[in-house]
């Protein structure tokens, strides 16, 4: 296992996230605007609308059933509008940006599977990590034990030659 790679892969894991969450709030932002945006004309249109058909209704119906037939129209077209406005996203980005948050995730997948059989190897056989890290330090403390007995050696050699 690769500290270096788990972070690089955790790095790409959150980009590719926060680039998601960019498109989808993008698309969220631009769908509520063409919304927003397709009620202020909706309402214009329909105010004009909705008062030369009700000027043409009433002289033909009554003006509750003028009003009611408008009504009834006035659903319609709003309906259409929000099943327009309420598509999915179609675009690469989204399809790309989630392309690389799996292969992240698998990489990541990859990168704990490694760990898992080095912790496993080292509870198996716990001599076999010890011992790569006790052979340096053996070789240091001999080497340390062996400097403080040649220096009190050439000390007490010293002291018998004055």
């Amino acid at each position: 296992m690769n500290t270096e790679n788990v972070v690089k892969h955790l790095r790409v894991l959150w980009r590719t996230d926060r680039i998601i969450a960019d498109i989808r709030l993008r698309h969220l932002l631009i769908g509520l605007g063409l919304r927003a945006f397709a009620a202020l004309i909706a309402a214009f249109g329909l105010l004009m609308l909705e008062l030369s058909a009700y000027f043409a209704l009433v002289q033909i119906w009554s003006a509750i059933a003028a009003a009611a037939i408008l009504g009834a129209v006035n659903f319609v077209i709003a309906a259409v509008l929000f099943v327009i406005a309420g598509r999915a996203p179609s675009g690469r980005d989204i399809e790309l940006a989630n392309e690389i948050h799996g292969a992240s995730i698998e990489a990541l997948q990859l990168e704990a599977r490694a760990l898992q059989a080095q912790v496993s190897g080292a509870v198996h056989h716990p001599l076999s990590t010890i011992v790569p890290v006790l052979l340096p330090l053996i070789a240091i403390i001999i080497k340390n034990l062996r400097t403080p007995a040649k220096a009190s050696a050439d000390a007490t050699s010293a002291e018998a030659r004055s």
